[in-house]
């Protein structure tokens, strides 16, 4: 068993309105020195894989066809073996 974390994010070029209220709230609660917040989504999925590099295959397809919008988005993928517990 396999955990895969999906971080998706807006690609650089796209506009973040959800960020930039972030950052305006932040600078109001005297944050100081942050010049940007992109705000994105972290997804974990339980995959049975015989390996690690199945699990990355089928996290990869997940992503491409449903968890990410390829127009909009990036994403990466970290695999790692699932704890018993």
């Amino acid at each position: 068993m396999y955990k895969a974390e999906i971080t998706v994010t807006l690609r650089p070029s796209i506009l973040d309105p959800q960020g930039k209220a972030a950052h305006h709230a932040l600078g109001e609660l005297g944050f100081q020195g942050i010049g940007q917040v992109r705000i994105g989504k972290l997804i974990e999925l339980q995959i049975e894989a015989d390996d690690a590099t199945q699990a990355e295959r089928i996290a990869t397809e997940a992503a491409d066809k449903l968890l990410a919008n390829p127009v909009m988005e990036d994403y990466r993928i970290v695999i790692r073996e699932a704890s018993s517990v």
